[in-house]
């Protein structure tokens, strides 16, 4: 595999945090590489899936989490989910990094 294949599918990843700074942000990013970079690299196919898959799902997680917050109980969750989440992003960005593909523990499978 290729440094460039490696890094491309590290950005899937990577694009995620850019939820961090706007809305959406953790889908669009890895959207964004998947689409463009998807035909070129089978590495970029596989790990843009697996981000966009996971970040779907973080953020129904979110919602849900955020809808439990009436009830004090969603509180504990949305710390529960942000920690979860940046710890298994930056494990995925490590493990495509080095070219081995990562595959999130909690993760709905709606792209396939």
């Amino acid at each position: 595999m290729m440094s460039e294949e490696k890094n491309w599918g590290m950005y899937c990843h990577l694009a995620a945090f850019a939820g961090l700074i706007f809305p959406m942000g953790n889908v669009l990013g890895p959207l964004i590489i998947w689409i463009i970079k998807k035909d070129e690299y089978p590495f970029v196919e596989q790990e843009g899936k697996e981000s966009l898959n996971f970040q779907i799902t973080i953020s129904i997680a979110t919602i849900i989490a955020s809808l439990l917050s009436i009830v004090l109980i969603g509180i504990p969750l949305l710390i529960a989910i942000v920690i979860l989440y940046i710890i298994f992003v930056i494990k995925a960005i490590m493990e495509t990094s080095e070219g081995r593909p990562y595959r999130y523990p909690f993760n709905l499978r709606l792209i396939k």
